[in-house]
């Protein structure tokens, strides 16, 4: 077994606004081998985004693994709508950072 960070295995890790109210989350694989041994891992489920995130499980509106896609999408409920005072990421899209270093347990 070696450990991986997410960065290292998956091809895109994004945030961006869905709406005014959601950040919606994509975790893209280009090899489905990689996306199966991920998902299998269990680092990416309902419970765990929300504690990276250090998010309520409440503010979870989606979880969905993707296969056709080889995708991992989730998306979140906003704190405060997008542009509002107190904001300091009108777009959603600097969200993703702390999914980069999630590690990975991933079989030899």
């Amino acid at each position: 077994m070696s450990v991986k960070k997410l960065s290292d295995l998956a091809k895109t890790i994004r945030s961006k606004n869905a709406g005014t109210d959601k950040i919606t989350f994509d975790i893209i694989f280009r090899e489905r081998d990689t996306y199966e041994k991920v998902k299998r891992s269990g680092v990416l489920t309902r419970q765990s985004v929300c504690r990276i995130l250090n998010a309520d499980t409440a503010r979870l509106t989606d979880f969905v693994e993707y296969d056709p896609a080889c995708a991992i999408k989730f998306t979140i409920l906003r704190l405060r709508p997008s542009g509002s005072p107190g904001d300091a990421d009108i777009f959603g899209a600097q969200q993703y950072a702390p999914f980069l270093d999630v590690e990975v347990n991933m079989p030899d």
